[in-house]
């Protein structure tokens, strides 16, 4: 396609999205307030079990690092060689091995970069593809989520101008066809889109806004590096890669069961770009992140790829097994079938099992140790077994048992 010199006429007015109250998890509905004020003397964050209907809690710290993710931050919490090349006694590449680990992953990649969060990663794509220029995207993804965050405010810091296709409902090819000129630097699209889980049949791909002969970021977010069995609707880097993506941004702590973490995968020349930004600097990734990502993605066997790929009647079967000790130990409780959303908001839902007992041991058991936290619904406490490890389920007893126990 011939890029055009001038602004289209077709272009739809940048309209600034209309402010929409933020959605909140599904695992927090109906539970009382956290409780305000200052934290006590002595505070430190309290471990706590999710048996609530999201898998990856954005509440609860999101994933659960493996065992591995967890011996190399042990080990990188001391002196280590960061930036250091033991071999020639000189400075070496910030994050290199994590870098490597990450290329190894996903061989579609011609280069890759880790910052410390999502949206750092966004804010750096979008800086050095966009500045002063028009960043296009489709209306229905200019979000608002917890907090009052809005991705248009994000976006607008970098120096993109905005320039917002389609409607409410969404984008087709020929919104952002028209939308593409000479005074465009990249087009972004959220795969897939957050706002709503019945997305128009016609949402162009990766592959046909490619075909729009303008840099694409394909913001992924969830975190997966390949496709997923178990997760058909979950996009991932490597094929968005594959589709003609410029750059891949996705966060580490989610699907791919790592440290919060942003990761930037795609063009060398692009990424040498975001590297040499004096941005990237303000937002690099600390040595535990780095650490715990590389054993992540080098090791994998997270607990929250476990989580996914759990059978439902393994889980029917520990809530079977839960069911039964709670009853032994005088605490009324059964089994109820269940669905967890893998992430907060638009996301695939998993069939799973919960533990449903008195409604009234929510409170004591977020102040148990562990802490245990599920959700309210219908008169019950549903404690939710796709989101806690199997290994975990001594302790759910213990906590349920000890908060009945007390008056």
């Amino acid at each position: 396609m011939r890029a055009r010199t001038s602004r289209p006429v077709a272009t739809p007015a940048l309209l600034d999205p209309p402010r929409t109250a933020a959605a909140r998890p599904p695992g927090e509905r109906n539970q009382d307030p956290l409780p305000c004020g200052p934290p006590a003397a002595g505070d430190t964050p309290r471990h706590v079990i999710n048996a609530t209907s999201v898998l990856v809690h954005p509440g609860l710290g999101r994933a659960v690092l493996s065992g591995s993710a967890r011996r190399a931050v042990a080990v990188a919490s001391g002196c280590t060689d960061l930036e250091y090349d033991l071999h020639n006694g000189q400075r070496g590449r910030r994050g290199r091995e994590t870098v490597a680990a990450l290329l190894a992953a996903v061989p579609t990649a011609a280069a890759a970069y880790v910052v410390n969060s999502n949206p750092a990663a966004l804010v750096l794509a979008a800086t050095v593809l966009a500045p002063g220029r028009e960043l296009v995207i489709s209306r229905r993804e200019l979000y608002e989520i917890r907090d009052g965050f809005r991705l248009p405010e994000l976006l607008t810091s970098t120096g993109a101008r905005l320039c917002p296709v389609g409607t409410a409902d969404g984008a087709v090819l020929e919104d952002y066809r028209q939308a593409v000129w000479s005074g465009t630097g990249c087009v972004l699209t959220l795969v897939p889109g957050r706002s709503a889980t019945d997305a128009p049949a016609d949402r162009p791909d990766v592959a046909a806004l490619a075909g729009l002969h303008v840099p694409v970021i394909a913001d992924i977010s969830s975190g997966l590096l390949r496709p997923e069995p178990a997760l058909p609707g979950e996009p991932d880097a490597e094929t968005a890669l594959r589709q003609g993506a410029t750059l891949v941004t996705a966060g580490g702590d989610k699907l791919l069961g790592g440290p919060q973490t942003g990761l930037l995968l795609g063009d060398r020349a692009v990424i040498e770009q975001v590297r040499r930004h004096p941005l990237a600097r303000a937002m690099q990734a600390d040595k535990l992140a780095l650490a715990a990502l590389r054993a992540t993605v080098a090791h994998g066997g997270t607990p929250t790829l476990a989580a996914v790929r759990a059978a439902p009647d393994d889980l029917r079967a520990r809530g079977e097994s839960l069911v039964g000790a709670l009853r032994a130990g005088g605490v009324p409780a059964e089994l109820v079938e269940s669905h967890v959303t893998v992430l907060s908001g638009a996301s695939t839902r998993l069939h799973s099992f919960a533990v449903a007992v008195d409604q009234r041991l929510a409170g004591r058991l977020r102040v148990g140790d562990p802490a245990v936290v599920g959700e309210l619904r219908d008169g019950h406490l549903l404690l939710d077994l796709r989101p806690v490890p199997a290994g975990n389920d001594t302790d759910l007893v213990v906590a349920v048992l000890a908060a009945a126990s007390r008056p």
